[in-house]
This record gives structure tokens, sequence and C-alpha cells, in this order.
């Protein structure tokens, strides 16, 4: 443990690009998947078949080959990426695979009669969407969403691959140095603090999504409105 603290700060930069680097993911895939899910949704053959293709296609590569194959093919195209752009952009376009159809199952999981009823009081399509069919899609979607979010997160470290200096990265260099110098292998404290990391991180965001299901939830929010209209009803 003490190798851990000599190398706390070496630890907090590598924690610091992980944190980047999910954050940079979360946004691009949750962008990409509700443009795309929503874009499954409509009743044009065209689009479906263009999202199905583009799902199948990076749901069906493991995600490791897809790291690589960003990193190493795309500047044989003219786009010469860093190993950051290039972890980020392998990671968002998989994540953004997976949250399409998450997205796309829960708006189809609307009922149909909530979007005829959109059409008999001719509201517009947006309002109608924004106010209507949203909210019950998102009851479904966000709990699929969170356990995409997490498992992202524990993708990042595959970004070390390509030479991100995240934290799983720092980790092994913090190892080999100390095996070089010591001649002893500290893997178990050394990766027993990173396993620790990434699990209070994953903690934290699989609370934060779960406050949202909660906001979502009808019968939660019944309760909360019961709850106000009660301590009303006594302060009166």
């Amino acid at each position: 443990m003490s190798l851990v603290l000599d190398n706390i700060v070496f630890f907090a930069l590598g924690l610091s690009y992980t944190l980047e680097l999910a954050v940079v993911t979360l946004i691009c895939s949750t962008a990409i998947g509700v443009a795309l899910g929503t874009l499954a949704t409509v009743e044009h053959p065209l689009p479906k078949r263009l999202v199905r293709g583009y799902v199948n296609v990076l749901r069906g590569i493991p995600l490791i080959v897809n790291v690589l194959f960003v990193y190493f093919v795309a500047p044989m195209f003219g786009v010469s990426l860093n190993s950051f752009a290039a972890a980020s952009v392998s990671l968002s376009l998989w994540g953004g695979a997976n949250c399409a159809e998450i997205v796309r199952g829960g708006l189809l999981a609307v009922p149909r009669g909530q979007r005829e009823a959109i059409r008999a009081l001719a509201l517009p399509r947006s309002a109608g969407f924004r106010k209507v069919i949203l909210p019950q899609a998102l009851r479904p979607i966000i709990p699929a969403l969170a356990g995409m979010f997490t498992l992202l997160v524990q993708s990042t470290a595959l970004a070390s691959l390509v030479g991100v200096p995240e934290l799983f990265r720092d980790a092994g260099i913090v190892v080999e140095r100390a095996v070089i110098e010591q001649g002893s292998s500290p893997a178990f404290p050394v990766y027993g603090a990173v396993l620790l990391t990434y699990f209070v991180v994953c903690s934290l965001l699989t609370r934060m999504t779960r406050g949202l299901e909660r906001h979502y939830d009808p019968h939660h929010r019944g309760l909360r409105v019961q709850a106000g209209a009660d301590s009303a009803q006594q302060g009166a």
C-alpha cells in the first residue's frame, strides 16, 4: 500500500485521463444513440436499415478490435488521430450503437395508442414527442443506459492498449518499475487500488442514474405528491 501512496500523484493523473475519456465517451455515445435510436423508429424503411446495419456491425465487433482498428487504420485514410482521440472515437462508436438499440427499444415500448392520441389532439409532432412519448420512454431507457454507461467507464481501460496514460496503464507502469527495482511484484495492492477506484466511480454513476430513474417513475412521483399533500393538510 505504501507503493500506491508514494505514486498517488501519478495515479491521480491517470485517473484524470480516465475520467476525461469517460465523460467524452458518455456524451458522444448518448448523442449518437439518441439520434440513431430515434431515426430507427421512423416509418421509412431506409433509415431503419441503415441504423440496423450500423448497430449490427459495431455490436458484432469485439471492442478491443474496434479500438485497435481505429487507431491503426485511420491514418491509412489520411485521418491522423492521437491515442486519446482514437480511443474516444472507437468507444463512442461502440457505445453509440448500444445506446441506439436501447433508445429504439424504449421508444417502441410506448403504446401505439399514445401516438394516435397525439394525432387526435392535433399536437405538434415535436411537442407530442417531448411531452408524451419521451417521458414514458425514459422509464425503460434509463436503467439500461445505466448499465451501458458503467460498462463504458470500465472499457476505458482498453485505451491503455493504444498508449493513453489512463489509470490502468499507469498501474502497469508502477508494477513493472517495482519488479525491476525491487525484484518482487506488487501487483495485488496496486491493481486492488485500481479495482477499488473503478468500483467507486461506477457506483457514483449508478447512483446518479437511479436518481433519474426515480424522477421519471410515476409511482415514486405519486408518493411524493401524496406526501406533500399530507404535510400540507397537517400544517393547515
